[in-house]
């Protein structure tokens, strides 16, 4: 079976679903996504990752893993999701040390997070990809792919989204409140809150 490269295009969340949100990869060489449910905790690690201006004061679960990871020279080489059944993903990771080669069973969400902080590339079979992705029309305006992301996510947890009150709070905040926002939410390492406010801060940039 081959193999096919997928980025991460970014995560779509929902105000009214405690905890749902839908991490969304991209087919590198086609226009297809793959959307995947995961919890908030995998979420906020792996935004942490997407934005490198978010420092955390300590190291996250998978920061650790990092560090342990390089302390004894073990490398994450790529990260293969390799199997689909009954709407769960299952993913690889494999990874290398002393030019020996392992595979590890991870949950998706912590493969990917690790893929991230090992700048390793993400993979998936084509028969996955025929089956759960989703064509996009040839390139949509944002605004049309941010729509289609919400939507997308309503669809995955059945449920419709509200309109996000929080962000509508940081629209009448300068980009100095917004920064000492950002600086207090990392600091008592509420990093959902911390990616909503760096998004709005980078709308403004």
């Amino acid at each position: 079976m081959s193999l096919v490269r997928l980025n991460i295009k970014g995560i779509s969340y929902s105000q009214t679903q405690n905890g749902a949100y839908a991490l969304i990869l991209n087919e590198v060489d086609g226009d297809r996504k793959l959307p995947i449910v995961i919890g908030a905790f995998e979420a906020q690690s792996i935004a942490i990752a997407l934005e490198k201006e978010i420092s955390p004061p300590r190291p996250l679960t998978h920061d650790l893993f990092k560090n342990f990871a390089d302390r004894f020279d073990i490398v994450v080489k790529q990260v293969i999701i390799h199997k689909l059944v009954d709407g769960v993903f299952y993913s690889s990771l494999i990874c290398e040390r002393d030019k020996i080669e392992e595979i590890i069973d991870a949950r998706t969400s912590d493969a990917i997070a690790l893929a991230l902080r090992f700048q390793a590339p993400i993979f998936t079979y084509k028969n996955i990809l025929d089956k759960a992705g989703i064509y996009l029309k040839v390139n949509p305006k944002k605004e049309d792919e941010d729509q289609e992301d919400s939507v997308l996510l309503d669809e995955l947890v059945a449920n419709e989204m509200e309109p996000d009150e929080q962000h509508d709070t940081y629209k009448g905040k300068n980009l100095e409140e917004l920064q000492k926002l950002l600086e207090e939410a990392v600091a008592t390492e509420d990093y959902e809150k911390a990616a909503h406010i760096r998004d709005e801060i980078s709308k403004r940039e």
